[in-house]
């Protein structure tokens, strides 16, 4: 696919659509399936390094991603699998000018971690980052104790910059934060080896 570079739609919500997930632009028609993911295994409680949502705030961290999207910070997406909302992803510290971004707030049901979904989506984003938006770099950020997620950074073959020290905090928490990065070279092979990933996968 060739690159458009059409920076003026790095606002737009589009449907991304993969045969393991589909990306639907993030609403509150999501909110009671995404209380039911963020609940499932506690998994909001045991994720203390990372901004899962407690099912009750699921409806205001709704709003404050829309809310993110209308100031033009934000790209927020709902992870449906099935027909079900299972997770929440975005584009966020847009940079529309270079232009640059970062994928992240980004996570899912314990049902769904280990079934493909996550690279499915990550290639769904990368693709429209870096082929229709003209992305000369596309960011992670994690919390240095996010192993699984530092793991699945690398995986997907993103290459570490730094860790900022004691850069946020997250429920209450001063965190160490991860930074890697994809830059536009290195696009083709990583997306190889994310389709020859999900290749394996379904056969």
């Amino acid at each position: 696919m060739a690159v458009t570079d059409d920076r003026s739609r790095i606002l737009d919500i589009p449907v991304l659509t993969h045969p393991l997930a589909t990306l639907e632009p993030l609403s509150h028609e999501h909110a009671a399936d995404l209380a039911a993911a963020a609940a499932e295994g506690d998994l909001w409680r045991r994720a203390w390094y990372t901004s899962v949502p407690e099912p009750d705030a699921v409806a205001a961290e709704i709003d404050r991603r829309l809310a993110l999207h209308a100031a033009g910070s934000m790209v927020p997406w709902t992870i449906v699998v099935d027909g079900r909302a299972v997770g929440q992803t975005t584009y966020m510290h847009i940079d529309a000018e270079t232009p640059r971004l970062e994928i992240g707030s980004t996570w899912m049901a314990v049902s769904q971690q280990g079934t493909g979904v996550n690279p499915a989506i990550k290639l769904l984003m990368l693709e429209r980052a870096f082929e229709v938006l003209g992305c000369v770099a596309v960011e992670f950020r994690t919390s240095w104790h996010n192993r699984q997620s530092r793991d699945a950074i690398e995986r997907l073959g993103a290459k570490q910059d730094g860790v900022l020290r004691s850069h946020q905090v997250v429920k209450g928490t001063l965190r160490d934060v991860v930074v890697s990065s994809i830059i536009a070279v290195e696009w083709p092979a990583v997306r190889r080896g994310l389709e020859a990933r999900l290749d394996q996968r379904a056969t």
